[in-house]
């Protein structure tokens, strides 16, 4: 190549992908120091009821206090809103109050997993069992013969409340799913993946010894009642108001010699979560008012009271935009958010389904994904050029290593965010967040220096 092509190719084309020998030792370094606190967030935030306690805990002790809608806030304060236990907000009030808009970054905090039946419980031939409906896209056989743990509230019939954490410490008993063995699973062996297993065969075992010797029915269906009487004091009934559900009983840990990696449970999308909430954190006098909100739903369609399509946000600007003496909506139309969502990282041992010039990769920085949806751009949200523009050049200022990226090739992937449903609010988005491998898997992989991009993503917006 002559002198003249080479310069010309340095100023022109798009730079080839170094992976992680693009960072630094010193930002390696600082993206290992901050995943360590995210390991823990991520133990101790199996639901979306935990992470909602865990993130309230991190902000009371950094400031934050519950947002009274009567009071009146200066910049530099700092308030958070909690709704229903499920989703929670942290904002910053800017100097400029909501005058210019406000900054979003929104993650959601559920995960999948597999919930119980409202009449889960039932014997058969000498084992106790709990009948399962699975919560959000999952391959079924990933979720069989693997530990998992129990989560969750119960609503006894005179209100008050039981929460519920079984099996992930190592003393605990826990639970699984039952698979075949391969000698008797010949027939099962020729059905497609999908038929496979089905919803009803996701049963989940919790017990084979009777109460006593007597001779009335299910004894060994009362024996685990009795059990959960004695703990609880909870009965049968009981989980006609209860929200349970189970999840890996794996510890988050690191992955590979160099430990370059985490894997674990429920980075989608508590890798983005946890970024935007130390971002929120860290910000301390913003020219905007700034707002880290974390939402439920997402994996079944964002819908309900806790959901993104809920007015729950948009109230909450309201009420700031009020307080400024500004028009809500007014306010949310100067808007600028970055929809915190995971994209699925290359995997070369499945690489057909890639396109590789426009997906992401594990050590590439964080990933913008301009649009998602399906099939020609089906139920999304196509980010602007303008708010492209602005947003590549709040992360190159800010020193943010960044991709583009799409999930997978066009007739083959697609997927959803809640990015169209910020949209449908005449609000700037688009989605930005961490590459992950093994994605909606028990246990999900990301990179260490992805999730420290993201991290210094969201702080770039806001500040």
């Amino acid at each position: 190549m002559s002198d003249n092509a080479k310069e010309l190719r340095e100023k022109l084309m798009m730079k080839e992908r170094k992976g992680a020998a693009d960072f630094t030792p010193e930002v390696l370094e600082q993206a290992d120091a901050f995943c360590e606190d995210y390991k823990k967030f991520l133990d101790n935030s199996r639901t979306e009821r935990e992470a909602v306690a865990y993130v309230k805990a991190m902000a009371e002790e950094n400031g934050f206090v519950e947002y009274d809608p009567n009071k009146s806030y200066k910049p530099g304060d700092r308030v958070y809103i909690i709704n229903r236990e499920k989703a929670i907000g942290l904002a910053v009030i800017g100097k400029n109050g909501t005058d210019n808009g406000v900054k979003l970054a929104i993650a959601h905090i559920d995960s999948p997993r597999i919930d119980l039946k409202p009449n889960p419980l039932y014997q058969d031939n000498g084992m106790a069992l709990f009948k399962t409906h699975y919560y959000g896209g999952i391959k079924k056989y990933q979720w069989t013969a693997i530990p998992l743990a129990m989560h969750g509230r119960v609503v006894k019939l005179d209100g008050s409340t039981v929460d519920i954490r079984i099996g992930d410490d190592p003393e605990d008993e826990c639970f699984l799913i039952t698979d075949l063995l391969p000698h008797l699973d010949k027939e099962m062996a020729t059905k497609t993946m999908s038929k496979a297993f089905t919803g009803e065969d996701l049963n989940i075992l919790v017990g084979s010894r009777p109460y006593d010797g007597s001779d009335e029915k299910d004894l060994i269906a009362l024996n685990v009642m009795k059990i959960l009487n004695d703990r609880y004091g909870i009965c049968e009934s009981d989980f006609l108001s209860a929200e349970l559900n189970f999840c890996p009983a794996f510890k988050t840990r690191d992955v590979g010699f160099d430990r370059s990696m985490i894997g674990g449970y429920g980075h989608d999308d508590r890798c983005c979560a946890y970024p935007s909430v130390m971002a929120a954190i860290d910000t301390k006098l913003p020219e905007c008012t700034c707002i880290t909100y974390l939402t439920d739903k997402e994996e079944t369609g964002s819908d309900g009271n806790t959901g993104m399509q809920s007015d729950f946000l948009r109230y909450f600007i309201y009420d700031l935009a009020k307080s400024d003496g500004n028009e809500g909506y007014r306010v949310l139309s100067k808007s600028k958010c970055l929809s915190a969502d995971v994209n699925a990282a290359y995997d070369p041992t499945f690489a057909s389904v890639y396109e590789p010039k426009n997906c992401s990769f594990i050590n590439e920085g964080v990933v913008i994904s301009k649009y998602t949806g399906h099939g020609g751009k089906y139920d999304t949200s196509d980010a602007s050029a303008e708010f492209m523009g602005e947003i590549r050049a709040m992360l190159e200022k800010n020193g943010v290593k960044w991709q583009i990226g799409e999930l997978g090739k066009v007739d083959i992937g697609g997927g959803g965010t809640i990015a169209k449903y910020v949209a449908n609010m005449n609000v700037d988005v688009v989605d930005l967040g961490v590459a992950v491998l093994c994605m909606h898997a028990p246990f999900e992989v990301i990179g260490k220096a992805d999730i420290y991009m993201a991290y210094k993503a969201f702080y770039g917006l806001f500040n």
